[in-house]
């Protein structure tokens, strides 16, 4: 009788969650952009639409890939933004076709149609080594030119990288690693480097904020971050190891069980034209449309790009993750 009650309580609740959800127009979007993007698309999802409930709600990559794999068809989520692409191929199946919908142009390898239309490309993320000058003066530390140079014992304790596991960032570092020098090559390196590593952070803005705080001299972090910091007067530097920098693709999609509701139509067809647009103005300039323009000061131009042949196989991720043990 108990289990019941339970099963019926359940379910009452669940029908009025998505009673609700569909009477009051709510319209909801895992973004696992950083949180200040997230805020800003918020901003003008507001502006743009008075008439709708829109809830931009952060989520980070592992977290939404997790959640969007166990929900699977039922999700609450209506639109994806900025999710990695290997976990949109992971769960292809729940996505809606979105022919049509974008009407930028991307350069050859990022169009929708290479995504076989289920996704639009958001950005490309790429990163490198950044340092804070004024520690490595205090500590009197030479400036890193290669990964090789983070392993000097003189940085002990003043080195970050995001966790590959929880950070697509920190994934996409690692997965360079890997290419350029396999796996052994790749584990017996990180053995070394975590010597030198005071954290191992949760995100990919982890290492700029322990830049910022003056907590390690140097982190495997987002270029754009760092230049947005740069551009507020920090004393940071950009240095692109001898491989190039390292990178991931994420993209934007909807959620095939809205793809019919003409209400998230509209504000996907606004994120995906307006505000990718937006975004790479002000926030992520790494070049994926045709003709881009970067407005952005202080960013790197151009940017060497290191081999990163297989980012996108959720295979081989979920491969090498199973080797990462810290």
């Amino acid at each position: 009788m108990k289990k019941f009650f339970l099963v019926v309580t359940v379910l009452c609740f669940s029908s009025i969650f998505f009673l609700r959800h569909f009477q009051d127009n709510t319209i909801i979007i895992y973004s696992s952009m950083e949180q200040f993007r997230g805020d800003e698309l918020q901003k003008q999802l507001d502006e743009k639409f008075p008439d709708l409930t829109i809830r931009v709600m952060y989520m980070p990559t592992a977290k939404a890939a997790a959640k969007l794999q166990v929900e699977k068809g039922q999700s609450d989520a209506d639109i994806i933004v900025g999710l990695e692409s290997s976990y949109l191929e992971n769960i292809k199946d729940n996505l809606a076709n979105i022919d049509g919908y974008c009407k930028l142009s991307f350069v050859d390898g990022l169009t929708p149609q290479d995504h076989d239309n289920l996704y639009v490309t958001w950005e490309k993320q790429a990163g490198a080594i950044i340092v804070n000058n004024e520690v490595l003066k205090e500590k009197n530390l030479p400036v890193p030119q290669t990964y090789e140079d983070l392993l000097d014992p003189k940085f002990h304790s003043l080195v970050a990288m995001p966790d590959p596991k929880s950070s697509s960032t920190g994934y996409f570092f690692y997965k360079s690693f890997v290419n350029e020098n396999g796996d052994e090559g790749a584990l017996s390196y990180i053995d070394e480097l975590q010597k030198n590593i005071k954290q191992f952070t949760e995100s990919g803005s982890g290492p700029i904020k322990l830049l910022k705080q003056k907590e390690i001299a140097a982190g495997l972090a987002l270029t754009f971050q760092a230049v947005n910091e740069i551009n507020k007067g920090m004393p940071f530097s950009i240095i692109y190891p001898p491989q190039g920098s390292p990178y991931s693709i994420t993209g934007a999609a909807m959620l095939k069980a809205s793809e019919h509701d003409s209400k998230v139509q509209e504000v996907f067809s606004f994120i995906v034209n307006d505000f990718l647009l937006y975004d790479k103005q002000n926030f992520s300039p790494e070049t994926i449309l045709v003709n881009q323009e970067n407005t952005i000061a202080n960013y790197p131009n151009p940017i060497p790009y290191a081999n990163m042949k297989g980012i996108d196989d959720i295979n081989e991720k979920n491969r090498l993750l199973q080797m990462w043990k810290y």
